[in-house]
């Protein structure tokens, strides 16, 4: 088991493994005890393995857990006798029997293994147990080709693992043949290797041009979406830091020039100080009038002012009249 994991499974052709203890016949119940303890218990599992796939690897780890000491010998048939029982493969033998070497279940191969096992076949490989799946597999004009092994108590039933099968993934290449073509050409392999006429060549290339035409299109549309998106979000960013501004800013605004700012309250004190520079305050009424000395007696009436000449030749003989009228009154 140890090799089986660090190496690829010798071919049982190549290989000069032989059991050390004479091979004594094991019933089905003693293979699961362990017993003998002198040597594993030799199952053998036979198919076509082609297309190796995850069905065939868990039937095969399923014939290796049969039993708690198991050596697994895996036999693959050739191409002859695999085209002459059930058709064409994909996979030739040679691919085959390395896709099987490679499996960490398997400690041997048996390449161009028998279609019906035979009891020289069974005595030469030391074989214990068959293990295959319990549906009768119809074959080389027998109902059953296990038949005979069934009856020797010699066979091990494993189960099939359902949604998966080389049929099953032939029928998917089938189906989706155009796209299979298509991309092997886009591979570059030729018109030729693939079997397509000039016609399907030409559709499809022009298939292809038109796929990545909408590749194209479809990664312009992912970047201007991831730009539009980058922008809403920076327009989203922008707009809050000039929300948080402009409360900033109208904050400090209404600190200045609001109904109590401060620039009102500079400017009532500067207003304040102008008035009392402009309007110095009354002095009390006790204090005498400026201009006038209590030691003189106003002016006489009749005094004329030299400051102020009569205006007109009227007006000096007038005041002359009233003069002279005066006099004669005083007199």
């Amino acid at each position: 088991p140890f090799q089986t994991l660090t190496a690829p499974a010798p071919f049982a052709d190549e290989t000069s493994c032989q059991c050390r203890a004479p091979h004594e016949k094991l019933t089905i119940a003693q293979a699961r005890l362990g017993t003998p303890a002198d040597r594993p218990v030799r199952v053998y599992a036979d198919g076509i393995f082609d297309l190796f796939h995850s069905g065939h690897a868990r039937a095969l780890m399923q014939a290796k857990t049969l039993f708690p000491n198991s050596y697994l010998l895996v036999g693959v048939c050739s191409d002859d006798l695999t085209h002459k029982f059930k058709g064409f493969t994909v996979m030739n033998e040679t691919e085959r029997y390395e896709a099987l070497r490679h499996c960490r279940y398997v400690d041997e191969v048996i390449r161009d293994a028998p279609w019906t096992l035979t009891p020289e076949f069974l005595e030469k490989h030391k074989i214990d147990f068959v293990a295959h799946d319990d549906i009768p597999y119809s074959s080389a004009g027998s109902d059953d080709v296990y038949k005979h092994i069934k009856e020797a108590g010699m066979f091990v039933p494993t189960q099939r693992t359902e949604g998966i099968s080389t049929s099953d993934i032939i029928t998917r290449i089938v189906r989706d043949y155009d796209v299979y073509a298509r991309r092997n050409l886009q591979r570059g392999y030729t018109a030729k290797e693939l079997n397509v006429s000039f016609i399907n060549e030409k559709k499809y290339r022009f298939q292809n041009q038109v796929d990545k035409m909408k590749e194209k299109v479809k990664n312009v549309e992912e970047k201007s979406k991831e730009f539009v998106y980058k922008v809403e979000e920076k327009s989203h960013d922008l707009i809050q830091k000039w929300e948080e501004k402009s409360r900033e800013f109208i904050g400090s605004f209404l600190e200045l020039f609001g109904p109590d700012g401060a620039l009102k309250q500079m400017f009532q004190e500067r207003s304040g100080r102008m008035l009392q520079a402009f309007s110095p305050q009354e002095s009390p009424n006790s204090s005498p009038t400026r201009g006038c000395s209590p030691s003189r007696s106003p002016s006489p009436p009749w005094v004329f002012n030299k400051a102020s000449p009569p205006s007109s030749p009227k007006a000096a003989s007038a005041s002359l009249s009233s003069m002279s009228e005066g006099d004669e009154d005083e007199k």
